[in-house]
């Protein structure tokens, strides 16, 4: 008798434990946001998103600023590099600025490079230890950059290019280890 209430004991506390794990997972999936389950709501959901940025503060600075002359201008020198930005490829650059700094940042803030790309200026920036590697380029020096991608901001005077990977005279000067920066 004795036994037979221990494997009673031995035989429900498992089934107790299963069935308990089982309503808790269950309890959490119902609290989970529902995600959009075919490509037409995702471009739906991104579509409404936008609209409410726009609508916003920010939103409405910014689309002020892309129909400025300032605006049109970045968005004109980001055309003239875009076919390279797609395939990855070089881009010949002259340095114009080392010692760019934005107005009112701290010294300890973002690195910036200023380049000339096919007559068009572009700023690239950098965390101060990536730029200690770019620490030899002077203004008027000749590079190859390569870059993923580019940004615009209302808050900058051109196009930001990402720049990945910068050569010298045939010699590597910097690359971006995405997988470091945990980066796509």
């Amino acid at each position: 008798m004795k036994n037979l209430k221990r494997i009673t004991y031995v035989l429900i506390l498992p089934l107790v434990v299963v069935s308990g794990l089982v309503f808790a997972n269950r309890d959490v999936k119902s609290k989970q946001s529902p995600k959009p389950s075919s490509n037409s709501e995702q471009k739906a959901r991104q579509v409404e998103d936008r609209k409410k940025w726009e609508a916003s503060a920010d939103g409405i600075k910014y689309k002020k600023w892309e129909i400025s002359p300032e605006g049109k201008k970045v968005h004109t020198s980001h055309d003239k590099i875009r076919k390279h930005i797609k395939d990855f490829t070089n881009m010949e650059a002259v340095i114009t600025s080392v010692t760019f700094q934005r107005p009112n940042a701290n010294s300890t803030a973002s690195k910036w490079l200023i380049v000339r790309i096919g007559g068009e200026e572009y700023m690239m920036q950098f965390n101060a230890k990536e730029f200690q590697q770019l620490n030899s380029l002077k203004v008027n020096d000749k590079i190859i950059v390569r870059s993923h991608s580019a940004g615009y901001s209302p808050n900058h005077p051109y196009l930001i290019v990402s720049g990945d990977y910068i050569e010298q005279n045939n010699k590597l000067l910097f690359k971006r280890d995405f997988n470091k920066d945990n980066l796509c």
